[in-house]
């Protein structure tokens, strides 16, 4: 089996090595301030020896053999060696303190048995303070490992419906601006710098994870001007607002899909009068997106969620907790209301 020693693991084992001694040093001063320090002398000695013990037994024995489960007679003999190093091992290290002069001896053993017992005590009260320590430690890092892991997983799931959105809502822009185009309409060049405002803030104003409240209003806006240069006077848009804090964050583009589906698969739809009423609100960190819109009186199709919307409910899975999306149809309206806990931000 080759050693691989890795630098962060033998810092975490002498930090915990370094609490032991402080656990120890604690207890000499509260049963004999006398000789507190040569004791903590002989701690330190003594450590050197059971923080090498600790290091190789957690983080080389033990998962060697995890890996092979099947040896049992490795594992049989796995113990015996710790008993061993335990007691016989850590009382040669203290034999080899005294006659190098680093370690006092302070406690007169009667017998070899009553040392070798004596210092098995301290070295097994070690591997379970090791223990303890290191696999919290471990748990702990292996927590926040999977947390972050998931927080990448689902910021690669939001770019990734973000990618299908983007295309979504800019093939839409074009096809208005085709059909002005047909039209030979001296609207077109306006539509055209409306839908260079709509990239501009798409390439640079969406990259991030929010954008504040008042520009995502200001894209709507501009969206909805793009359409009424599409159906000229044939077409009723309303767009009100009432925001306590036009700076809340919010994820960008995240209201467009809702938007677009009114005109889509909507006002697109109606024969007659067509009309787009949209009402946002913000108060208290709650949102409440309500658009109202024309359409087909003869259509009794049960609602299809096509890739917009579908994709809006995942980026709301993704970014809250406390959310709800309704879409009714009432008679020859369609009314999708969206209610968001802003605090709940995932």
């Amino acid at each position: 089996m080759k050693l691989l020693i890795r630098q962060e693991r033998v810092r975490l084992y002498l930090r915990i090595g370094v609490a032991f001694l402080l656990l120890g040093v604690i207890g000499d001063l509260l049963y004999d301030v006398a000789s507190v320090g040569p004791k903590a002398v002989n701690h330190v000695w003594m450590l050197t020896y059971l923080t090498t013990l600790n290091y190789l037994l957690y983080d080389h024995l033990l998962p060697a053999v995890r890996l092979t489960w099947k040896r049992v007679l490795l594992g049989f003999l796995l113990v015996w060696v710790c008993i061993g190093l335990c007691s016989f091992g850590l009382n040669a290290w203290r034999m080899m303190g005294i006659r190098l002069q680093l370690y006092t001896d302070l406690a007169a053993y009667k017998t070899n048995s009553d040392a070798l017992k004596a210092q098995m005590g301290y070295s097994v009260g070690s591997l379970f303070f090791f223990g303890i320590i290191r696999y919290t430690y471990d748990f702990r890092q292996l927590k926040e490992t999977a947390q972050q892991l998931r927080i990448e997983k689902q910021a690669a799931e939001l770019n990734y419906l973000k990618s299908q959105t983007n295309p979504h809502f800019l093939f839409n822009t074009l096809n208005n601006i085709y059909a002005l185009s047909r039209e030979k309409s001296e609207m077109a060049p306006e539509a055209i710098l409306r839908l260079s405002e709509l990239l501009r803030y798409m390439l640079y104003e969406t990259g991030g994870r929010h954008v504040a409240l008042d520009k995502e209003v200001t894209i709507i806006t501009n969206y909805l001007a793009l359409e009424r240069l599409r159906y000229d006077n044939t077409l009723r848009v309303t767009f009100t607002t009432d925001i306590d804090n036009p700076g809340q964050p919010l994820p960008p583009l995240l209201l467009m899909p809702l938007v677009e589906n009114a005109f889509k698969h909507g006002t697109a739809e109606t024969r007659q009068l067509p009309f787009v009423d949209i009402r946002l609100a913000v108060r208290q960190h709650r949102l409440q997106f309500v658009i109202r819109n024309s359409i087909d009186r003869s259509t009794d199709a049960p609602i299809t969620e096509r890739i917009g919307l579908t994709n809006l409910r995942r980026q709301l899975e993704l970014l809250f907790t406390d959310y709800q999306l309704q879409l009714v149809r009432e008679g020859p309206v369609f009314v999708t209301t969206l209610t968001i806990n802003l605090t709940s931000h995932v």
